[in-house]
C-alpha cells in the first residue's frame, strides 16, 4: 500500500491474531516410541520433555517374555512453557521384540495407528466438528540397538510396515556405549540399509531462499545427523561447579546435552523447536490423506447406510424434542429432513474430495517412482 493513500491498513497484524488464537487454544502432539526393552526409551522421553511420565518399571523375568505380546500404553500430560500449553501424548509399546517369536509384533502398533486415523475420520465426517481431539501419531521414534552392526531383520520389517503410515525417525540408543568412530560406522550402515530396503523415513523439508541463515544451517546439520545417536538420563551431576544432566562413569561424565557426547540436543530441537509443526503437517497432508482417500474410495455409501449414519449422529436433545417413535403420531419430520439434507450434502462433498484425493495419490505414487 502506498503511503500517500493512507499508509497502514492493518492486515499485517493477521499473524498476531493467529498467534493469540493458537496460544489460547493450545497445541497437541503425539509421540510414539518403539524399540526393544532396555534401550532407554522411557528415560529419553523423560529427558526430552523434562517430565516424569515413567516411573521405575519392574523387570520382567526371561521366562515371562517367551510369549510376551506387544501392548499399547498411552500417557498424556499437559505441559506449559511461557504461557504456551502443549498436550503431549506419548505412546509406548512394551513387549516389542521381547518374545521368542516376533513375526507379528508390529501388527498391534499398525492397528493402533490405523485406529487413530479411523477415529479422526469419523469425527471429521460427523455433524459436530468443532472439538475434535487429534490423537493421530505425529512421530515415531524407532530405537535401534547399539550392540549390533546395524539394523536387525525386525527393525527392517517394522519400518517397512509403518513407513507409509507415520513419520519414522530412527534413533541409535545408548550411544555412550560406542566410540565416536563406532557411532559414525553404525550411522552409515543404518542409512545404507534404509536405502537398500526402500524405507521412507521422515524427510526434512527444504528451506526457502528467504529463510534465516541460522535456521538453514541448523536444518542441514539435523539432516546430516540422522540417525540420531542419543544418551538419556534423569540424573543431575555436578561437574566443574556446574549442574549437568548426565551419567557418571569411573572414567568421567557423559553429558546428555553436550553435542560432543550425544545427538540429544539435536533430537530435542528437531522434535520441539524447529520441526514439530512440520511433523504434524506431514501427518495431516500425506499419511492421513492417504488413509482417508483409500478408506473413502473403498467404502460404498448407500442410502440405508446414510440413514443409519445420520441416526447415530443425531444430537442428544433429539431424543426429547424430535425422537422418532413408531407409536408417536407427532413426529417432527422437518428436523429429520433437514439433518438428512445436510448429510447428503456432506456425502456429495466427500465424493468430490475422493476424486481429488485419488488424483493426488496417483501423482504422489508417480513422484515416488
Amino acid at each position: 500500500i502506498n503511503a500517500e493513500y493512507g499508509g497502514y491498513v492493518g492486515f499485517a497484524d493477521l499473524p498476531n491474531q493467529m498467534h493469540r488464537k493458537s496460544v489460547k487454544k493450545g497445541f497437541e502432539f503425539t509421540l510414539m516410541v518403539v524399540g526393544e526393552s532396555g534401550l532407554g526409551k522411557s528415560t529419553l522421553v523423560n529427558s526430552l520433555f523434562l517430565t516424569d511420565l515413567y516411573n521405575t518399571r519392574p523387570v520382567i523375568p526371561s521366562k515371562d517374555r517367551i510369549k510376551k505380546t506387544v501392548t499399547i500404553e498411552t500417557n498424556c500430560v499437559e505441559i506449559e512453557e511461557k504461557g504456551v500449553r502443549l498436550r503431549l501424548t506419548v505412546v509406548d509399546t512394551p513387549g516389542f521384540g521381547d518374545a521368542l517369536n516376533n513375526d507379528k509384533c508390529e501388527e498391534a502398533i499398525i492397528r493402533y495407528v490405523s485406529d487413530q486415523y479411523e477415529a479422526y475420520l469419523q469425527d471429521e465426517s460427523g455433524l459436530n466438528r468443532r472439538n475434535i481431539v487429534d490423537n493421530r501419531v505425529h512421530c515415531c521414534l524407532y530405537f535401534i540397538s547399539p550392540y549390533g552392526r546395524g539394523m536387525k531383520p525386525i527393525d527392517v520389517k517394522f519400518m517397512k510396515s509403518l513407513h507409509d503410515k507415520v513419520n519414522i525417525v530412527p534413533v541409535i540408543a545408548k550411544a555412550d556405549t560406542l566410540t565416536k568412530l563406532e557411532v559414525q560406522r553404525i550411522k552409515a550402515r543404518v542409512l545404507e540399509e534404509i536405502e537398500e530396503n526402500n524405507i521412507r523415513i521422515y524427510q526434512f523439508p527444504e528451506c526457502d531462499s528467504d529463510e534465516d541463515e541460522d535456521f538453514v544451517e541448523m536444518n542441514k546439520d539435523l539432516k546430516e545427523s540422522l540417525p540420531f545417536a542419543v544418551v538419556g538420563s534423569n540424573t543431575f551431576i555436578v561437574k566443574e561447579g556446574n549442574r549437568v544432566i548426565g551419567r557418571q562413569y569411573p572414567w568421567g561424565v557423559v553429558e546428555v546435552e553436550n553435542p560432543q557426547h550425544s545427538d540429544f540436543t539435536k533430537l530435542r530441537n528437531m522434535l520441539i523447536r524447529t520441526h514439530m509443526q512440520d511433523l504434524k503437517e506431514v501427518t495431516r497432508d500425506v499419511h492421513y490423506e492417504n488413509f482417508r482417500s483409500q478408506k473413502l474410495s473403498n467404502s460404498v455409501i448407500t442410502p440405508s447406510d446414510s440413514l443409519i449414519s445420520v441416526s447415530s449422529q443425531l444430537p442428544s436433545s433429539f431424543d426429547t424434542n424430535t425422537s422418532i417413535n413408531a407409536n408417536d403420531t407427532s413426529l417432527k419430520v422437518d428436523d429429520t429432513d433437514k439433518i438428512l439434507r445436510e448429510k447428503d450434502e456432506e456425502l456429495k462433498k466427500m465424493k468430490r474430495m475422493v476424486e481429488q484425493l485419488t488424483k493426488q495419490q496417483q501423482m504422489l505414487a508417480s513422484l515416488q517412482k
